[in-house]
């Protein structure tokens, strides 16, 4: 699909929106992506990362109630659409495509 491919970073945000439906939202998605690749990231970034990928249409958000844990301040809740699971499907697929046609040898025998 034209207009399909996605960063990294933006892979990462995406991935975790879906690891943390239906509880995805900005600090939470942070600390999933520092606690699964041990590189920190600002708030700032997840933010404007989000904002994009809703703008390209990969997420939707709404706003989640308020808590007192948060001192009574409401959260933005974000969840892909179906058009961003069918990216980061097709970015699944491109990558376990392209390992797979890592020869062998590759792997086992030349150390060059």
């Amino acid at each position: 699909m034209k207009g399909t491919s996605i960063g990294e970073f933006e892979e990462l945000c995406l991935l975790a929106v879906g690891v943390l439906y239906p509880e995805a939202y900005g600090l939470s998605i942070k600390d999933e992506i520092e606690s699964r690749t041990g590189r920190s990231a600002t708030i700032s970034t997840v933010h404007s990362t989000l904002i994009r990928l809703e703008e390209k249409g990969f997420l939707q958000s709404e706003m989640g109630g308020a808590t007192e844990a948060r001192g009574g301040r409401t959260k933005r809740l974000f969840e892909l659409t179906a058009f961003g699971k069918n990216v980061i499907n097709e970015a699944r697929e491109l990558r376990n495509g392209m390992w797979r046609d890592i020869p062998k040898v590759i792997w086992e025998g030349s150390s060059k």
